[in-house]
């Protein structure tokens, strides 16, 4: 019988428990796994003599973010400010925010976080950059930024023939320290046919490379030239001029990545403990998660070392699962592990992390900066 643990604090520390032990769903992730999938990212980059940078907006920890950095990584990316100020104040001080900043309040905090940790800031239009440059000058601080261009996703960024004028009216400004450009081959991580992937990745990082010559050539620096999700980072961290990459959601893997992205080599470090609760027919079994456990939208969610079981619907609470074979025996009260679909959009629907090795609960992590959107 599970203990009918809810909150982690009601946990003794010197308790000993499984994942049997734990009331279900819970987010698992298995150590041994999560550091494999960290030691190649870290080393895929060092081989090709590129900076690692990985991103939280999917684990939203400070405790794994200053483990990354333990492994080699420069620092964390983050997708909102109110991320940075989490990832800074939990020891991680350098911080690049791949987004755009803008209103009074957030320049306010963005100018204290200045006086904590060094963050990086993305500006794509002069209009973010000169109310950002008049609120560090009136903190006495000065902020990193970098130009985001957009290299064909067609989401944010200037367009690259714009970069060089850009750059010149940040690089005089004094409340801002110009630092490098990003760009985000985010429309090329799912092209099937590999030769074609790569053929894609290089035309667009092309204007990434071409535009930091440019820079340099006009007497402005252009240090870091950052690009690269997880889907691309093995052909995106050899392309010319590359300074560093953002590959961060390959620690967990997840089906996304493995069966679209095709990212192979990978261990899946993530997943989501649920029991069955109901038995409607032989071939049909319901589950305690649902869309608010795990996210499918992208890929199907899959069930650990069954085959014979298939995910088939998922409403907001109800797991539906499809059973062939020997599955058809599955009894109400059992358990089983699912893969998330997609790692990033399943970790922020839960509080905490609970870290095993070897089937045995070794820790608990809290995602900090979960909900905060700001």
């Amino acid at each position: 019988m599970p203990r009918q643990f809810i909150n982690p604090t009601e946990i003794p520390s010197d308790c000993k428990l499984t994942k049997a032990d734990l009331d279900t769903p819970f987010l698992a992730v298995d150590l041994n796994k999560m550091d494999f999938n960290i030691s190649r990212l870290s080393q895929a980059t060092k081989d090709f003599n590129v900076d690692w940078r990985p991103h939280c907006k999917g684990h939203k920890s400070s405790i794994i973010a200053t483990r990354l950095v333990a492994a080699g990584a420069i620092g964390a990316t983050c997708a909102k400010l109110a991320e940075a100020e989490v990832m800074v104040r939990g020891g991680v001080p350098d911080v690049l925010i791949a987004n755009l900043i803008v209103g009074d309040s957030k320049l306010r905090r963005l100018a204290n976080l200045c006086k904590e940790g060094d963050p990086i800031v993305c500006i794509d239009h002069l209009d973010q950059a000169i109310p950002m440059n008049d609120a560090m000058l009136r903190e006495a601080v000065q902020c990193r930024v970098i130009i985001e261009v957009n290299i064909g996703l067609d989401r944010v960024g200037c367009n690259p023939e714009e970069t060089l004028a850009l750059a010149r009216e940040l690089h005089a400004m004094q409340g801002l320290k110009f630092s490098g450009i990003m760009g985000y081959e985010g429309h090329l991580l799912t092209i099937e046919d590999q030769d074609e992937k790569r053929s894609e990745i290089e035309k667009a990082l092309r204007f990434l490379s071409n535009n930091a010559k440019q820079l340099k050539a006009n007497g402005i620096p252009c240090g870091i030239v950052s690009c690269g999700g997880t889907g691309s980072y093995l052909l995106s961290r050899m392309q010319d001029g590359i300074t560093e990459l953002q590959a961060g959601g390959g620690m967990f893997m997840d089906q996304f990545y493995e069966q679209q992205c095709q990212i192979t080599g990978m261990k899946k470090a993530l997943t989501i403990v649920a029991t069955v609760v109901g038995r409607p027919t032989p071939e049909r079994a319901i589950i305690d998660s649902g869309k608010k456990t795990l996210h499918v939208e992208y890929e199907p969610a899959i069930v650990v070392g069954r085959d014979d079981i298939k995910v088939a619907r998922l409403s907001a609470e109800h797991g539906e699962l499809e059973l062939s074979g020997a599955a058809q025996n599955l009894k109400i009260g059992e358990r089983l592990e699912l893969v998330p679909g997609y790692a990033d959009m399943t970790c922020v629907l839960h509080d905490f992390f609970y870290v095993f090795q070897n089937d045995t609960l070794v820790d608990i992590w809290p995602l900090e900066a979960r909900g905060l959107l700001q």
